[in-house]
């Protein structure tokens, strides 16, 4: 097999002063995978290694830099899914249960050790109690705050370059394909709001006989339309990943409102995205390139 991985940071509208931002965080989430992948790592590895660089980046919305709810506070949702369809997911609010549970740096590593215990989906306290049993990296939760955020919370401004979810999907030399999701939800959303990044088929879906896919967009938008896995059955008959993505995205705008993008890889390796909104952030790498390939607009 062609080991491949392609990442997105977000469907959303990106303003001319942030493209090379998302270009750049991107292009690095990309590497740190690539990495893993062409030193025979798994593709779990691999998505695990560049979904925690968008985590990490304040330009996206997961992680540090995710946008504040109701009351003020980061609620992070992840998930991530192997194409042998073991999953694991949470959706944990960042301020803890109790004084010894802040936050959690790295969403997405704990859903992978959530998957490789046990399929399922933890929430809350469940999912914060988890997280320091597994030995997850733990913080204050003013630590997931970024600045630009609590500025754009405190004002009551309107955001304009937040991103709903990030994502990638990854390919490796065994032919094993997986997907990832991270996000920190929609600005001033009701405390305690889950979207679609930790529902599978929603947000994300992995086959190992068909393909990848991650998405990202209004969640309450992707969910009805089970995008994720939507996407994946548009791959059949041989269908390149760009059509089966358009496909899908037509097919949401179809029947509700709101915008939407995803990104795929088959299981010949070959990538594809489509979106409805104004831009969507996105990068990939395959055999054969001799540096990542990163766009905020097709």
């Amino acid at each position: 097999m062609i080991p491949t991985i392609i990442v997105h940071g977000g469907a959303k509208t990106i303003t001319d002063d942030k493209i090379a931002a998302n270009n750049v965080g991107c292009t690095a989430a990309v590497e740190a995978g690539w990495a893993v992948l062409i030193s025979g790592g798994t593709a779990a590895e691999a998505v695990e290694a560049a979904t925690r660089v968008l985590e990490a980046d304040p330009t996206f919305n997961a992680g540090l830099g995710a946008t504040l709810n109701s009351d003020g506070e980061v609620e992070l949702d992840a998930a991530i899914m192997e194409g042998s369809l073991s999953w694991g997911a949470m959706a944990p609010p960042t301020p803890g249960a109790n004084a010894a549970v802040q936050g959690i740096r790295h969403p997405i590593s704990v859903a992978r050790k959530i998957m490789d215990e046990k399929p399922r989906l933890l929430v809350a306290r469940g999912g914060e109690r988890f997280a320091v049993d597994c030995g997850a990296e733990m913080c204050k939760k003013e630590d997931l705050i970024a600045e630009e955020q609590w500025q754009q919370w405190k004002e009551d401004q309107e955001v304009i370059d937040r991103p709903n979810t990030i994502g990638c999907v990854a390919l490796d030399a065994s032919g094993v394909l997986a997907a990832g999701t991270s996000t920190g939800g929609t600005t001033k959303q009701q405390q305690g709001r889950v979207g679609d990044t930790a529902i599978v088929g929603c947000g994300l879906y992995a086959d190992n006989k068909i393909g990848g896919c991650s998405t990202t967009g209004d969640g309450e938008s992707i969910i009805p339309v089970v995008l994720a896995k939507t996407a994946i059955d548009f791959l059949t008959g041989d269908r390149h990943p760009d059509e089966a993505a358009q496909m899908a995205i037509d097919a949401l705008a179809s029947k509700v409102k709101g915008e939407a993008g995803c990104i795929l890889i088959d299981r010949q390796g070959r990538v594809g995205w489509a979106y409805n909104s104004s831009h969507m952030a996105c990068a990939y790498m395959t055999v054969g390139q001799d540096k990542v390939a990163a766009f905020t607009k097709k």
